[in-house]
């Protein structure tokens, strides 16, 4: 004899344009020493899956020890031993799907 269980789909985008995935910001750390700081304008991140995924990609960077995405501020906050090259976080931005502005003011 055999169970079966459903699982709930879910319908419609976590990534709606009400933001209604997830609240706060997501955070990877891994390791801070001598860090250096650095803020960047992120374009269309709207909810929690949102940060979870520039945070990602910008963490696979060599040299980046945490990155806080907040996708209410469109602000993704870096620490890495060393400055990054503007085009690797771009291209680690663009591979999550948006569209980094360039470091905020």
């Amino acid at each position: 004899m055999t169970a079966e269980t459903e699982t709930p789909q879910s319908t419609g985008s976590c990534c709606s344009p009400t933001g209604s995935c997830h609240d706060g910001a997501a955070d990877v750390q891994i390791g801070q020493a001598d860090a250096v700081t650095t803020v960047y304008q992120v374009k269309g991140m709207t909810c929690g899956h949102c940060e979870g995924a520039v945070s990602e990609e910008i963490s696979e960077i060599a040299g980046v020890t945490s990155v806080t995405a907040v996708a209410a501020t469109g602000l993704v906050t870096v620490l890495s031993k060393a400055p990054l090259a503007e085009d690797a976080v771009r291209a680690a931005v663009d591979e999550a799907g948006y569209e980094l502005l360039g470091p905020a003011a």
